[in-house]
């Protein structure tokens, strides 16, 4: 029997009620987003497709483009592929609060082993990725590290040319890459009903 990826996103909410993807198909090329969530507080998911899921993780202070800056990137459930491009208002219960997608491209994989190529399933124990997105640009490590009880990662540039240790986008870019809008924005629309 197929394991169903998804079931630990399915059990945390209600699709019905609060307007989240729950499938999709994979695209061309494999695509990661970071999408900015203002839920009980701010902060970014970025994500991975992988096979059929989004891989993910939530990033409290966003992708950093200075290679000296490590963020934490705590693990959450797969997402379905369609959550790439979703933006919205999520209503009270999990994860309430605006997501917009603040980035979105393609990605390599640039794990290898003994000069192969490594699946990304395989890499993401100590994978790097080159991200090809509007914001986001070159190469970045997402590395498990060792930790007492609970899994953690560090998402951290990689020094090469799309890295910028002056640029802070996850802090002077706040709006969408697909919309143009904002939180703030989503949340006023919410408010004023449309």
């Amino acid at each position: 029997m197929a394991r169903d990826g998804l079931g630990e996103y399915r059990s945390k909410r209600d699709l019905a009620r609060s307007g989240e993807p729950g499938g999709g198909a994979p695209g061309e090329l494999p695509r990661f987003v970071v999408q900015r969530h203002d839920a009980s507080t701010v902060h970014f998911d970025f994500r991975l497709e992988v096979g059929d899921v989004l891989k993910s993780w939530a990033v409290p202070k966003g992708p950093s483009t200075d290679p000296r800056q490590k963020r934490l990137a705590t693990p959450t459930e797969d997402h379905p592929l369609d959550y790439a491009s979703f933006e919205g208002t999520i209503p009270e219960g999990y994860g309430a609060g605006t997501v917009v997608v603040w980035d979105t491209g393609s990605y390599r994989n640039l794990t290898e082993h003994r000069g192969k190529p490594v699946e990304m399933a395989d890499a993401l124990e100590r994978g790097h990725v080159l991200l090809e997105g509007s914001k986001l640009t070159g190469a970045f490590a997402l590395t498990r590290t060792p930790m007492r009880g609970r899994e953690e990662w560090l998402l951290v540039k990689v020094d090469d040319e799309g890295a910028d240790r002056r640029r802070n986008p996850a802090r002077t870019q706040p709006e969408s890459v697909l919309s143009g809008r904002t939180n703030a924005d989503l949340a006023a629309e919410r408010e004023n009903g449309r």
